[in-house]
């Protein structure tokens, strides 16, 4: 049991002890059989949070909110326009406002710096639902949902397929080597993490007995993995013109039956999504018009397969989250 993590800011795991994230995932688990009991867990009743978007989301959002109620708390979502952090008042004064009216505060947003000004000034929890950096309540429904599925995390080989640089791909590689997961990042050397990120996690992976590596070659990084993931390859506030060197850049990366057939016999498939498997969303329409694709970073008949965990993922975000805000704020 590690010292407790009341009062504490949750913004990357870099932040916490492999025993800290451990405590998160065991605590997501109970709180998991909890709900699924149907046994009441208001625990937190009389605690008000508020979540402040500056880029919309259907999981965080909801996870956050169900989570929170679930939990015996007021929750105020603050959409894109609904808040004058940045425009009108600065993030300073936004957190000191918030700070004094609420009892723990979500930022989903740009950058990471943004949410570390929240935490300096708002004298209450600060959690990172997504920045440009990092997106670390994703990663303890990831760990949760591995954990589900084979029943331990340390040794498991663990590949992120495509951009590999995105928020998602750098708390990944750090979560993995935290956990014990050997880590790989397939993908162009364009979109690979920070060199000093990816130096800073082999450090870390080598005190957990466990590696970070890097590769341009999908059959030798996807030889032997348990667990295949992937995200869209243009991420939300990047602008529409980059579609076209993504495409060209990540499409030998998109992950489909070769990849899985190279895979280890019981490897699973995950996505933070939302996912462009199909045709059915108005961008993956456009993209089909544009450049005429059908499938971009899955296809659909992986997305749809037994060995995708996709929808265990995205539920186990509420249960987690619901965890990360018991944590800090009991």
């Amino acid at each position: 049991m590690p010292r407790s993590l009341s009062g504490r800011h949750f913004l990357k795991l870099l932040d916490f002890t492999t025993d800290e994230i451990r405590y998160l995932v065991d605590l997501s688990k109970e709180l998991k059989k909890l709900k699924m009991a149907g046994v009441p867990h208001r625990w937190l009743e009389g605690k008000n949070i508020v979540l402040l978007f500056e880029k919309t989301s259907t999981r965080t959002r909801c996870s956050f909110e169900v989570a929170g109620m679930d939990l015996g708390m007021g929750v105020t979502y603050l959409d894109p326009g609904s808040s004058q952090m940045g425009k009108k008042e600065s993030i300073e004064d936004t957190a000191r406002v918030l700070g004094r009216m609420y009892d723990g505060i979500e930022y989903r947003g740009f950058a990471q710096s943004i949410c570390e000004e929240l935490a300096a000034n708002a004298g209450v929890p600060v959690w990172d639902g997504l920045t440009t950096e990092f997106h670390p309540t994703q990663m303890i429904a990831d760990l949760l949902t591995i954990e589900e599925n084979f029943g331990y995390l340390k040794g498991l080989n663990f590949v992120f397929m495509g951009d590999a640089g995105n928020n998602v791909g750098n708390s990944l590689m750090v979560a993995c080597a935290k956990m014990g997961l050997n880590f790989t990042a397939c993908g162009p050397k364009e979109q690979m993490p920070d060199a000093d990120l990816i130096e800073e996690c082999k450090k870390i992976a080598a005190l957990n007995g466990s590696t970070v590596r890097v590769t341009e070659d999908v059959e030798e990084g996807t030889k032997g993995a348990n667990v295949i993931y992937t995200d869209i390859w243009v991420s939300m506030g990047e602008p529409a013109e980059l579609w076209a060197e993504r495409i060209r850049l990540l499409h030998p990366y998109q992950v489909n039956a070769e990849v899985m057939a190279n895979a280890a016999p019981n490897a699973i498939f995950m996505h933070c999504l939302p996912s462009f498997h199909d045709l059915k969303t108005t961008v993956g329409a456009e993209i089909h018009e544009k450049f005429g694709l059908t499938e971009m970073e899955v296809t659909d008949e992986v997305f749809e397969s037994a060995a995708s965990k996709v929808f265990d993922e995205a539920e186990n975000r509420m249960h987690t989250i619901k965890a990360v805000m018991y944590a800090t704020l009991k």
